[in-house]
Formats: C-alpha cells, sequence, structure tokens
C-alpha cells in the first residue's frame, strides 16, 4: 500500500467516525454565522471588515477542536495504541489525522464562504489568495490541535490548554480590529500570530486589500508557521503518543 493510501484510509476512517456527525456540522457553521449575521444586523456597511476574520476564527476553532477531540477519543479507547503498532510511520499517522481535521475546517469555511456571497454578497476579489489562505490556516490549525492532544489525556484537558491559545491570539490577530488600529505595544505580538497572516490572506482574497503590501508576506509567514507547527506535531508525537 503506497503512502498516500495509508494516509487516505486513517483520514477516511477519522471522517466517517466522528466529522460526519450532524451536531459536529451545525456546530461548526451555526455558530459563526450568527455572530457574522449579529454584526450585520447591527451595521450592514462594515460587515465586509469583520467577515475574513470570522471565517479565519473558523477554521482556528473547528480545525484545532476537532483535531484534539479525535486523538483524546482514540487515546481513552485505545485505538491509537492498535494504529501506532501498526506497520504505519509516525509521519504517516500524523499527516492522515491533519488531512481529516483540515478537511473539516475548509468545509465549514467554504460553506460559511458560500453563505456570505449568496445571502451578503460578500465580494471575492483574488479566489487565489484567499484559497491559499483557507489551506495554510486549516494545516497549521489541526497540526497545533493534534500537539495538544497528544500531550493530554482528557477532551477538557485539551480544550483547556488550547483555550491558552486560542483566545488571547484571537484579539491580537485581526479578527475584530485592523492591526493598524491596535496599540504600539501589541503589534510585534500580533506578528507572531499564525492567525495574523490568515486573516490577512483572507482579508486581501475577499477586498483585495490588507494590513501589509504585498500578499507574498503573510504567504510567506504562514509557510514558514505550517512547516514550524508540522516539526512540532511529529516531534510531539514521537514523544509523547506512546504514553
Amino acid at each position: 500500500m503506497s503512502q498516500f493510501r495509508r494516509v487516505w484510509a486513517i483520514s477516511l476512517k477519522d471522517i466517517e467516525s466522528y466529522y460526519g456527525k450532524p451536531p459536529l456540522i451545525t456546530w461548526g457553521l451555526l455558530f459563526p454565522a450568527v455572530l457574522l449575521l449579529s454584526v450585520y444586523v447591527k451595521d450592514p456597511a462594515t460587515y465586509l471588515a469583520i467577515a475574513p476574520g470570522i471565517i479565519a476564527m473558523t477554521l482556528l476553532f473547528g480545525n484545532t477542536s476537532m483535531a484534539a477531540i479525535v486523538v483524546t477519543f482514540e487515546k481513552r479507547a485505545g485505538t491509537l495504541q492498535r494504529l501506532l503498532l501498526a506497520p504505519l510511520s509516525m509521519r504517516t499517522i500524523v499527516l492522515g489525522k491533519a488531512l481529516s481535521a483540515s478537511a473539516y475546517g475548509l468545509v465549514s469555511a467554504l460553506a460559511l464562504t458560500l453563505v456570505l456571497m449568496l445571502v451578503l454578497a460578500m465580494p471575492l476579489a483574488n479566489p487565489p489568495i484567499f484559497a491559499a489562505g483557507l489551506m495554510l490556516g486549516a494545516g497549521c490549525f489541526s497540526l497545533l490541535g493534534l500537539t495538544a492532544s497528544v500531550m493530554v489525556r482528557e477532551v477538557f484537558e485539551a480544550m483547556t490548554l488550547l483555550n491558552f491559545f486560542r483566545f488571547p491570539i484571537l484579539f491580537i490577530s485581526g479578527v475584530f480590529m485592523p492591526l493598524s488600529q491596535l496599540p504600539y505595544w501589541l503589534k510585534p505580538l500580533a506578528l507572531t500570530s499564525p492567525l495574523t497572516y490568515v486573516v490577512e490572506l483572507l482579508n486581501f482574497g475577499v477586498t483585495g486589500r490588507s494590513e501589509f503590501t504585498t500578499p507574498l508576506i503573510p504567504l510567506l509567514a504562514g509557510l514558514l508557521f505550517l512547516l514550524a507547527s508540522w516539526l512540532l506535531t511529529e516531534a510531539t508525537f514521537r514523544r509523547r503518543a506512546y504514553a
């Protein structure tokens, strides 16, 4: 069996077992949709300023949460240990898990995007940059969720660990406030957040504008964060997956 087929088999098993459940699908869509609708009802003229940030937030919470939940459940049930004993490399296992979590986040984000385009007439000025932002965010956040999950034993522990990371960066990454309006002492912190670059890529994709002079800057930064997340996740799995 080829490497790709092994990765696909792991991802397909996770999708069939966990991601296709109706509560997970509705949770991934309803929360960001209601949040954005409340902003639109309050001020229809400015909803575009927050729409890319809400889509990025959907990726952040959906991907990290689902990646963490799946691995934590499998650790408790013993299925992860059986998978680790199979003739599979650690890289194959991590890639398979990350691929299924990324798919969940991408489907949720694309569904939300489609609703915004059809119902609220959201434009899409640069679809390739928008797609790049979605894929980089999905990959990076899924890997971070896997890292958190393998470090703990219970779902609530994984969520607590992730929230120490998610909520602080949510308010410094341009989701609700442009980077140019942040206090000067917060701007260096914003540049250390992977969410910042995802938001800016989505901003450029939707409006054609960004806080950066060129989309190449957030694109390269997003690739660096994706690589760093991969190295961190693989190293953590090698140390903690058998614990």
